[in-house]
């Protein structure tokens, strides 16, 4: 309450402002506020079916197929792949997953890494892409441990460690059984990740779940559960709340 100097008695504080300082508050926003969600379609079938597709020739370079001269060829055919896989993580964020998105983000910039270092011939290449695979196998375990409920990303992860591991010691040891190591898991990763594109996309066709995913927890919750399930906690999520 203030005083009003001319009539010598309080005057009333304004509309939801209880303290009188001028400004004006509404109660409750909740009764003014909406939320717009925008559904796309899920982009993980293209992701895994990019990780297929560079594992499988990335792979053949380190089994041998390829001549060492065809390199810069693999390097450009691989580069694609950092464009598709940027993509999805684009896509995956915007869908409120998180755990996708810093995945196939992740996978895009390992892609491009391996496609300018290879592709350019860089000096003392096979060593810095030694550390980086190995800083990826870092990464990834730390992801794999909060990855559990989502089996098709957990189980392409798993593969994909050992083989980070491989191609990291390869890179630094020169060894060359280390070297067919990770090719010989990169065409696992690729079996894996085909699998999981082909499962997710039959999925999403038929409307259910035709080959085993193995979701539990939340990711099954959020593919099973009605509405008010997707909608839980929407207020504290990215996007919605005030910071991040």
């Amino acid at each position: 309450m203030g005083t009003d100097p001319a009539a010598g008695s309080p005057a009333a504080a304004p509309d939801g402002d209880p303290g009188g300082s001028g400004r004006r508050f509404e109660p409750d926003l909740r009764a003014m506020t909406r939320i717009n969600l925008h559904p796309v379609a899920s982009p993980l079938p293209l992701g895994f079916f990019t990780v297929a597709f560079a594992s499988v020739l990335t792979g053949c370079q380190q089994l041998g197929v390829f001549d060492a001269a065809d390199r810069r060829a693999v390097a450009l055919c691989v580069l694609p792949a950092f464009a598709l896989q940027f993509l999805v993580s684009v896509l995956a964020f915007g869908a409120r997953d998180v755990i996708a998105a810093t995945l196939m983000g992740t996978f895009a910039g390992s892609w491009l890494a391996y496609a300018l270092v290879m592709g350019t011939g860089a000096a003392g290449g096979p060593a810095v892409l030694g550390v980086f695979n190995l800083a990826l196998l870092c990464f990834g375990a730390l992801l794999a441990a909060v990855t559990g409920p989502k089996r098709a990303l957990w189980l392409v992860l798993v593969v994909s460690l050992p083989r980070w591991a491989a191609t990291g010691l390869a890179g630094l040891t020169g060894a060359e059984w280390l070297v067919r190591t990770a090719g010989g898991l990169g065409i696992l990763v690729s079996l894996v990740a085909a699998y999981a594109a082909y499962a997710l996309m039959l999925e999403d066709v038929r409307g259910e779940e035709v080959l085993p995913i193995g979701r539990s927890g939340p990711a099954h919750h959020a593919v099973e559960g009605g509405l008010g399930v997707q909608l839980r906690n929407l207020e504290r999520q990215a996007g919605v709340r005030r910071t991040l």
